[in-house]
């Protein structure tokens, strides 16, 4: 009898399938941008008629050249299989609860909603610029944040010149909506 055999779950652990990302509240929807949409997508096809045919290819090849339990090639195919039917079943889920808002939609207005990129100063008269996205599409180190994110929830549905309030671990902290902007319609 084999003493190295390791066995493997045959569910999966739903904080492995966000990837880190936070899980949407209970009862709301998940908000994206065209955009958004169109990256996970492709990601999803890109994984579905690329990555993955090549991947079982390799395991299949590996599969042939004997002993299992020594063979790099599979093992490490095995695995990567398990990550992209991971992220195959996560892309899945959140494109079916996907609800597309286009931001251009308010393009003119001066009311923060959904998509919104804004300018804000905060209590030292810093300006800030965020845009509001969905939580599947975020980058933070692009000035993106989630629409669940604090600051977002704390700018929605304020106005250019309003004051809102931000709760910080550190307190309370005063910012001032200085822009207000979205996209231009695309015109087809």
């Amino acid at each position: 009898m084999r003493t190295d055999f390791r066995a493997e779950t045959t569910g999966h652990d739903e904080e492995e399938d966000t990837g880190g990302l936070p899980p949407l509240p209970v009862g709301t929807r998940n908000y994206m941008t065209p955009q958004g949409w169109h990256m996970l997508r492709s990601e999803l096809v890109q994984l579905l008629d690329e990555e993955r045919p090549k991947v079982v290819e390799t395991v299949s090849w590996a599969a042939r050249n004997g002993d299992r339990s020594e063979n790099g090639d599979y093992l490490y195919g095995k695995k990567r299989l398990r990550e992209i039917d991971r992220r195959i079943r996560y892309l899945t889920r959140r494109l079916d609860i996907a609800e597309v808002a286009d931001p251009s939609a308010h393009h003119g207005k001066d009311q923060i909603f959904f998509g919104a990129t804004v300018t804000y100063a905060d209590g030292d008269g810093v300006e800030h610029t965020i845009t509001i996205k969905g939580i599947d599409e975020t980058d933070n180190l692009a000035g993106e944040v989630s629409w669940v994110a604090p600051i977002a929830r704390a700018l929605l549905k304020a106005r250019e010149g309003d004051e809102v309030v931000l709760r910080t671990p550190g307190g309370l902290q005063r910012l001032e909506v200085v822009e207000v902007r979205y996209p231009a319609p695309v015109r087809a």
